[in-house]
């Protein structure tokens, strides 16, 4: 088998059906093929072992679906117990350094707990602060998403500027920032259920109510 972007787009090709899947949820300006999420994943999956330079191949495809299985194969390979400091770098390089190629929250969502906050986890978040503070919200989205790794298991120190983060982004008007923003608190709550009761106390109605209330889902009942 030939781990190549244009054998993978291949694939994509032939199990592809824009009406049967149109993937509504997609949001950008490419083409869609009609690739149902679940065998993207599983054909992106098969691909986990990809050079990097057939990856970013894959993220110079103008259709959503081969840049989507781009983040997914990053994904799954971050995941291997194998996979060496420097490989993991390598990822998170090609994750940030190809950003403008994400145009949906689904390939942030499905990328950046592990390549992003899983390379951060025992460095400098610093990185997390500068896409905050983004005009693009889908790097922003990123900055928010990212620290979920910090929450299973928990990881204090990355659960603290979760909170940081959440507060620079608790008055972000986009809801692609502030939906993440409410189900980060709501998995920091469940890591660490006092911190996340500080934070609500001390933010109070600056939060918009939705978010406070997915922020409040976990914490045990006092």
């Amino acid at each position: 088998m030939e781990l190549t972007a244009a054998a993978l787009v291949a694939d994509l090709r032939a199990v592809a059906d824009p009406v049967a899947q149109p993937n509504h949820h997609y949001g950008g300006d490419g083409e869609v093929l009609g690739v149902r999420m679940g065998t993207l994943f599983d054909i992106a999956k098969r691909y986990t072992t990809m050079p990097l330079e057939e990856v970013h191949r894959l993220l110079d495809e103008p259709a959503y679906e081969p840049r989507m299985a781009a983040f997914c194969v990053l994904d799954f390979f971050v995941r291997r117990r194998s996979a060496t400091d420097a490989e993991l770098e390598a990822r998170y390089r090609v994750y940030l350094d190809r950003h403008d190629r994400i145009d949906s929250w689904g390939m942030v969502d499905r990328a950046a707990p592990r390549v992003v906050g899983g390379y951060l986890r025992d460095r400098s978040r610093e990185p997390l602060f500068d896409l905050a503070r983004s005009a693009d919200p889908l790097r922003r989205r990123t900055a928010m998403t990212a620290p979920l790794a910090y929450t299973r298991p928990p990881h204090p120190a990355g659960i603290a500027d979760l909170l940081r983060l959440a507060e620079l982004l608790a008055d972000d008007t986009d809801p692609v920032v502030r939906k993440p923003v409410g189900i980060a608190l709501r998995h920091a709550g469940g890591a660490d259920p006092e911190a996340v009761r500080a934070f609500l106390d001390r933010l109070g109605d600056r939060l918009p109510a939705p978010v406070r209330r997915m922020a409040r889902d976990k914490l045990p009942a006092t």
